[in-house]
């Protein structure tokens, strides 16, 4: 697979995948996911809600990573579902989440065929590979 191949990543989404002991979503789970995308050939980019730095369990870890335009973060007062899907769509790249995204279904009806679901368990990054090697297929 080429390594210039997009995958968009939500991380919202992807940090409440697994949550820190006292219930807050990880900061880690945005971290392992890029990593797993990377080791795969795929260069992740990720898009946040703003209010995540509010409630991410190490603040100062995600406005490093938005400093570096590591994560890029949707403008204060809109959803970054919008933003994921556009990028995503613009690209035609893959969407790493685990949100249906049934409220933009009809605009984007490319969904079901693009977005991969995962689990973090243990800091592990599980992303359902039959969804991978479905996209992999249409991109050869």
């Amino acid at each position: 697979m080429p390594t210039d191949s997009v995958a968009v990543v939500d991380g919202s989404n992807i940090a409440y995948t697994e949550l820190s002991a006292n219930g807050d979503p990880k900061v880690s789970n945005i971290v392992a996911v890029c990593r797993d995308l990377r080791d795969r050939g795929y260069r992740p980019v990720v898009i946040v809600d703003a209010s995540l730095r509010h409630e991410i369990d190490d603040p100062d870890q995600l406005e490093a990573l938005l400093d570096d335009q590591d994560v890029r973060q949707a403008p204060a007062g809109t959803q970054a579902d919008y933003f994921v899907l556009e990028v995503a769509d613009e690209l035609g790249a893959l969407v790493i989440s685990n949100d249906g995204f049934d409220e933009y279904r009809e605009q984007y009806p490319w969904i079901d065929e693009r977005r991969v679901p995962l689990m973090i368990v243990g800091g592990e990054v599980m992303l359902h590979e039959p969804s991978l090697r479905q996209n992999r297929q249409r991109a050869d």
